[in-house]
Parts: structure tokens; sequence; C-alpha cells
């Protein structure tokens, strides 16, 4: 199974509380995390790209860098892990997006991604006069997949012609074209979302639930393993999960609910009133999802593993057996001594990983 870091390019965090650990981004804040995953083995590293917060107390997400510079930076000072910048795709034109990733791909020899979204907080675009109207819900992954199609082309022979419906090319041109290939990565769990990722991604999210149920995520991978076999590509679904660890359950769990009682329902509800925007009710579209996590009083957006180090192990190696699982994408409450407690405490209980420590 591989693993991943999701940075903390927003502060805090993906912790909706007052009462978790409190922080601004920072490049050094993100390099030293970085820095400790390549020295633990990590295959990847990834950003995204939030340009609006949610307010409220902990002012969630109201602070945040910029992904591709961020992503840019990393790579002049690593030497192994991959890198993905987030890419929001109605920002900019798919030529310029394409440009930025081959100019990281050379920094960085080969080691960059970029993980495309397509935008559902009306709030991010509006402010710059940006969103396309509530239309775009429904055809959001129709004009995913045309900017896939620009991009690929401009990386695969350096120019494009391409005419669509949202982007018409006349002879445009990209050179030098990226080193290695470069890999999609989206965040799709609807049924239109994961057949876009079938046809066009490399990796997809697939919908972690819940407090210590590693195996949750089992029905959003059985999608996408199904998509995949009818489209004849090769798609892995990564899990994003939140890891709160410590030396004892008791001493987890009584983290996990100090975090719990600074819950900043000021900030999920400005969250939850964005994602009201979508129509869908495909349950496993971002609206219906994020509408289960505030039911069930979950401050974040992701599945929580919550344990001893040696319960978190296992409960990873629980996740790795799910059929499709490619790999995992963690965050952390505090991230630097997370990755810490991760790399020295966790890694090596790990049996989805013990082929790779052996050969290190």
């Amino acid at each position: 199974m591989q693993l991943g870091v999701f940075i903390p390019i927003g502060n805090n965090g993906w912790l909706i509380s007052t009462t978790s650990p409190q922080y601004k981004p920072s490049f050094d804040l993100n390099r030293t995390i970085v820095e400790k995953a390549e020295r633990f083995g990590f295959d990847f590293a990834l950003s995204m790209i939030k340009l609006r917060g949610f307010g409220g107390p902990s002012g969630f997400w109201d602070y945040n860098l910029e992904s591709f510079t961020l992503m840019a930076g990393l790579a002049a000072v690593t030497s192994r892990i991959q890198l993905f910048a987030t890419c929001a795709v109605l920002t900019m034109p798919p030529p310029i997006a394409a440009r930025m990733a081959v100019t990281v791909d050379s920094i960085s020899h080969g080691r960059f991604g970029v993980n495309l979204i397509t935008g559902w907080q009306r709030a991010e675009y509006t402010q710059m006069g940006l969103w396309p109207g509530a239309s775009h819900y429904a055809r959001r992954y129709d004009y995913c997949a045309e900017y896939v199609k620009v991009m690929q082309e401009l990386w695969q022979t350096g120019r494009s012609d391409f005419k669509g419906e949202f982007f018409q090319m006349e002879d445009c041109r990209l050179l030098p074209m990226p080193e290695k290939p470069i890999p999609i990565i989206c965040a799709a769990q609807s049924d239109a979302g994961t057949q876009f990722a079938a046809e066009y991604a490399d990796y997809n999210f697939c919908a972690s639930y819940g407090f210590n149920t590693p195996k949750a995520v089992e029905p959003s991978v059985a999608r996408l393993v199904k998509a995949t076999e009818a489209t004849g590509r090769k798609c892995g679904a990564l899990v994003l999960t939140m890891i709160i660890a410590d030396e004892t359950d008791a001493a987890a769990e009584a983290k996990w609910a100090h975090y719990v009682a600074g819950t900043d329902m000021e900030a999920i509800a400005w969250r939850d009133s964005q994602s009201g925007d979508d129509p869908s009710k495909d349950p496993f579209a971002g609206p219906n999802r994020r509408r289960w996590l505030t039911e069930n009083k979950l401050p974040t957006n992701q599945g929580v593993l919550c344990g001893s180090y040696a319960k978190v192990a296992q409960m990873l190696d629980e996740m790795a057996e799910v059929p499709g699982v490619a790999g995992v994408m963690l965050t952390f409450d505090d991230f630097v001594i997370g990755m810490e407690q991760f790399g020295t405490r966790i890694l090596p209980l790990m049996r989805s990983r013990s082929a790779l420590a052996q050969a290190a």
C-alpha cells in the first residue's frame, strides 16, 4: 500500500475545531513535513487548493498558500518523493496549468503530478467573478474531461488543436514536454465523477467514513474498480484518512474527545450551506458526504483512525486489504509530531509496508 501525506496548505489542517492544534500554513512548516515523509519512505505528498475558507471562531482555512508554487519550492528541496499540486480548473486555462506542471516537472526531475478539482464551493469563485452558474454542477465532469484532453495533448505531442464545447485550441504549443508522464489524480465519488476517474485519472480519492472503521471505504472503492474494469484502464484508489495516535487507546481517544468538544459549528454550517448548492442526490456526492459527517459530529471531512500506535497500524493494514485500494493519504492533528510518531512508532508495525521496509 502506498503512503502519502496531505500537507497542511491551509490553517489548522483538517480539524474544524477551536481546541485542536492551531497553526498557520508556511513553506517552512510544509518543508519539515515533506522532508519527514521522504525520510520515512512515503511515496507522495499532495497539497490542495482552497481560495476561501469557512470562517467561524477557528477561522478555518481562511489562511491558505497556493498549491503549484508551494510544490515547486518543495520539489527543489526533495529528491525522491512524488509531489502533487492541485489545479482548480475554473481558475486557469488548461495550457497554463500544463505549462506550470512541466515547470515543476523540470524542477523535480520527473516527480510531479496534478490533482484536478472541478469546484464545489461557490463563494471561492464568485469572489473573483469566475463562477459559471448552477449549471456547472451538472456539466463539471464534461468540462474537466476536455481540460485533461488539452493538457495530455500538449504533454504528449507539444501541441493541441483540440476543439470542444468548453475549449478551443488553435495550434497551441508547449515545449519542452515533461521528462516523465505526469499522473492525474482526482477526488470523485459520485457516479459521474467515478466514471471520469476511470476514463482519465491515474488515481482517485475514495471516501472513507466514520471513526475507526477502516473498511468503510469498500463501497466507494468497489464503484471505482467496476468503472475501471469497463474502461480497461488502471486507476488506483487512494483513501484520505486522519490519524490520531498515542501510546494507548485511552490517550488517543482523550485527544479526539477534546477536539470534538471544540467543534467549530459555525465553520461547518458555512461549509454545509455551500455544499447545499449542489442538487445531486447521489449518496457518494460531496454535499451528501459532508452532511453525513455533520450528522455524525465529525469535525473533519474524512474518516478517522484513532488509538494506540499498534491499533492504528492494524487498522491501516485492514484498509490495505480492501480490493482496489492502492494507497492511503494521511492527515494528522499535529503534523510535525504526527509524522514523527507515524514514522517511528506506527510504520514499523504495518504488515502492508513490511516488504518495503525489508528492502530498505
